[in-house]
């Protein structure tokens, strides 16, 4: 039980390192791996801030084969060893000795850096069981060691040196961590992204646990960011929408680096970072970034009357798929916490916006081609975010290889177990089905009638959509799921096919389908994995000879043909009322046969269009198809009505 009596003399004064070591975790975050690491991160920072201001172009770091030590060593000015005026000690020792010590509180020697708090040395002293700290500078190498934060031998000075620079060794104290065990994969990442952010300089990594073939890497990139993007990229595996990425340099008043590229992925991956310093948290750099691109694109989007219809474009959307990568110099950045993990200060906000926001516009408006892409993939973005709004009542998904008891009654299904091969042809009617059930190749060409036509998906919410029964077993036939849930590996089939009749019932009903397939599974599109069946309306048997027509001007085109050779033989001409009038090895022979039969694949040359054309064609909105007719009224020779 605490004691009642609670006096003056019960109030601790700890003396200088000992708050660190005995509460190490409010200047390292813990001591697990993470504040393990966090200790090279302190003492890394300091070599870059030499970098950062022009004072150093090498860093080379060590883990040793111990596994439990490393040396950080730089070409920079060198710590300065001359006496502190105030502690009368020299000034190496009281920037590993003292807290909130050191060069970076004022501007004359450090433009802007990654240490602030003047605690980093000091914290990284006291939690290591042994420190060497060595400068070469004034033309001679000197040296400092020290134990658990305090000197163990004063300033020495080893002999003559070349150059200048900071060498610091450290081996961190077991009492404090629980288990000492440098991880080199996550040092090896950490001194790459350093060489991305800072043009010039040259990062080498030493890694005595390794086998000596895998012991030395040296980072140097030129390109600087854009080089990390495109690693990013190229990590995460999703495709660019466009080539060449938005690349923003700044270097009058706030400094800032920025790249940005639009990706088909599901997500937004930004990676920001102030005066070199990872900010995994973020913070107001990355809240200025987010609102200066969003008005920068909607404005291109109204400038260029870009507004889908029908659909209310969001943030989210509009960032959906970004991929960039952010790193801001500042002065007196002021982070939360000494692990530094997110920025707070509130005059970066409008700062960040307000260089960002005209500079990608201007970018947008000279780059129209790149533009449009990235407002089609924006587009895309928000039909996807309204299509799986209602999504939690999604039909059930199956993989191509799972078991098959709950796919549609009135699916016939290919005896094939993969997608690889295996073909769905969505036929229109039953009694087509029924001809297309006989024809077909079982082992590889599944078949699934529909009845009538089905729901207009442009007009309908996806709630609407999941209870019509037509479109619920086409996608629980497909099994790759649709919306936010749409996985294209569990896709069932390899070629998904839509067989309608070759006269205006059947053009509606493939556009039907074409409506729900681009708004609900569009990544189906975008994959070459929709295809349209050329049926022919026309059979024509002169003679012995017989052909096939798919429309009226092949019609034409074969009689005129026949009328040239002079066969003297009157054509006999049958019109096909529809797909269930064909016995089952014509449909086969015009229609089935991947030898003799003409598919047409479905693409999407251009998003913006496309989905225009499909909200005024198949929306709500009358009066854009009456327009639409209107329009293009004189280009009707022949109406099948």
């Amino acid at each position: 039980m605490a004691s009642t009596n609670y006096t003056a003399k019960d109030i601790t004064v700890l003396e200088g390192l000992e708050p660190v070591r005995k509460r190490p975790g409010m200047y390292i975050g813990g001591v697990g791996s993470t504040g393990l690491h966090h200790l090279v991160w302190e003492t890394l920072d300091n070599s870059v801030d030499e970098a950062m201001n022009g004072h150093a172009s090498n860093i080379w770091v060590t883990l040793h084969a111990d596994g439990s030590s490393i040396t950080i060593e730089d070409d920079g000015r060198g710590i300065p060893i001359d006496k502190h005026p105030a502690t009368k000690k020299s000034a190496l020792e009281v920037i590993f000795t003292v807290l909130h010590a050191g060069g970076k509180f004022e501007h004359g020697n450090y433009k802007t850096a990654g240490g602030l708090h003047g605690v980093g040395a000091s914290v990284v002293n006291a939690l290591s069981k042994e420190l060497v700290a060595t400068v070469k500078r004034d033309g001679a190498q000197w040296e400092m060691r020290f134990k658990q934060g305090k000197l163990v031998s004063g300033l020495k000075k080893l002999g003559p040196a070349r150059g200048t620079g900071t060498t610091v060794h450290f081996r961190p104290d077991a009492a404090i961590f629980p288990k000492i065990e440098f991880d080199p994969a996550i040092i090896k990442e950490r001194l790459e992204v350093a060489s991305y952010l800072h043009k010039g300089l040259k990062v080498s990594f030493e890694d005595e646990t390794a086998p000596p073939k895998d012991r030395k890497v040296t980072f140097e990139h030129t390109e600087g960011l854009v080089d990390y993007l495109k690693k990013i990229v190229a990590d995460r595996g999703a495709k660019p929408v466009h080539e060449a990425p938005f690349v923003l340099t700044k270097d009058e008043g706030l400094r800032i680096d920025l790249v940005v590229q639009w990706t088909e992925a599901t997500d937004e991956h930004l990676r920001s970072y102030v005066n070199g310093i990872p900010t995994g948290s973020g913070g107001t750099h990355e809240t200025g970034l987010r609102g200066g691109l969003g008005k920068a694109v909607r404005n291109f989007i109204e400038t260029h009357n870009l507004s889908p219809k029908g659909v209310t474009l969001t943030a989210e959307d509009i960032r959906e798929g970004m991929t960039g990568v952010l790193s801001v110099f500042v002065q007196e950045p002021q982070f939360q916490g000494q692990t530094k993990d997110r920025l707070n200060n509130p005059e970066l906000v409008s700062a960040v916006d307000g260089v960002v926001r005209p500079t990608l516009e201007h970018w947008l408006n000279h780059n129209i081609s790149v533009a449009e892409a990235i407002v089609a993939r924006i587009i895309l973005a928000a039909r996807a975010r309204e299509a799986s709004r209602a999504a939690q009542a999604e039909v059930s998904r199956k993989s191509a290889t799972s078991s098959r008891l709950n796919l549609p009654g009135k699916l016939s299904d290919c005896t094939n177990s993969t997608s690889e091969g295996s073909e769905l042809f969505v036929v229109e009617g039953d009694s087509a089905g029924g001809s297309a059930k006989q024809g077909r190749d079982r082992a590889r060409q599944a078949i699934l009638p529909l009845r009538g036509k089905v729901l207009n998906t442009e007009s309908a919410s996806l709630a609407k959509v999941l209870e019509n029964k037509e479109l619920a077993d086409l996608v629980t036939a497909l099994g790759c799921g649709l919306g936010n849930n749409f996985e294209i590996e569990k896709l069932r089939y390899g070629k998904i096919i839509i067989l309608a009749d070759a006269d205006s019932d059947g053009n509606h009903i493939a556009t039907l389908l074409l409506t729900f397939i681009y708004r609900h599974l569009p990544k189906l599109i975008t994959n070459g994995k929709v295809y349209l069946a050329q049926p022919p309306l026309y059979r024509i048997d002169i003679g012995k000879d017989t052909f096939w027509a798919l429309d009226d001007a092949q019609k034409e085109a074969i009689l005129k043909q026949h009328s040239k050779n002079g066969h003297g033989r009157s054509p006999e001409i049958t019109r096909f009322k529809g797909l269930g009038e064909m016995m089952p090895k014509v449909l086969w022979e015009t229609t089935l046969n991947p030898r003799t039969r003409r598919l047409l694949r479905v693409e999407i040359t251009d998003q913006i269009t496309t989905d225009r054309v499909i909200n005024e064609l198949m929306g709500k909105d009358a009066s854009a198809r009456f327009r639409f007719i209107m329009e293009r009224a004189d280009e009707a020779d022949e109406l099948d009505v």
